[in-house]
């Protein structure tokens, strides 16, 4: 009996700290001057849901809001704060249980995509990417988006706003069909 309650303690310790790791784990990427951040909460989310749509393609764009939870990217040029970006994603990666979708390298360039599959294969619970740039483009971007959404919707967002990384997206969700 004792064996049963230690294994569920040791399960719900590992299930806490893996919500909690994943909830804070880019946190630390939120305030230094070198790094560029974007944070988009639940809250903004379903402010931006409520826009009247007059056409199909804003609909499409409005009921994909619905089914957001949280964008978070980081952006930095600082060498030092695209090894702790590198070394925190790698960390987390390990953690997450997510598939890689893809990975692109293209002069000096890496671009990984990575997914948690939701209820079923085409919908993503979180989508992950990590963008390193090259000594011409000296960016590094880390990207990390929840809801329940599939790919498709996906590539569309980052077009419309403007988002890093919605070219490899795009190249993604065609990819996964």
């Amino acid at each position: 009996m004792s064996r049963i309650i230690t294994s569920v303690l040791v399960f719900a310790t590992l299930f806490i700290s893996q919500v909690l790791f994943g909830q804070s784990a880019f946190d630390k990427f939120d305030g230094p001057e070198d790094i560029k951040t974007i944070i988009v909460n639940k809250k903004m989310f379903e402010m931006m849901s409520k826009v009247k749509a007059n056409d199909k393609e804003t609909q499409q764009y409005v009921n994909l809001l619905k089914k957001l939870d949280n964008l978070k990217v980081f952006i930095t040029s600082s060498s030092k704060q695209t090894a702790e970006m590198r070394a925190t994603a790698d960390k987390y990666l390990k953690t997450a249980g997510m598939d890689e979708l893809m990975r692109i390298s293209d002069g000096g360039k890496n671009v990984k995509i990575y997914m948690r599959s939701g209820a079923n294969d085409s919908i993503v619970k979180e989508l992950f990417m990590f963008i390193e740039g090259n000594a011409k483009d000296n960016e590094t971007v880390l990207f990390s988006l929840t809801g329940n959404f599939n790919l498709d919707e996906i590539s569309a967002l980052t077009e419309q706003m403007n988002l890093p990384g919605g070219d490899s997206l795009k190249k993604a969700s065609k990819g996964n069909k």
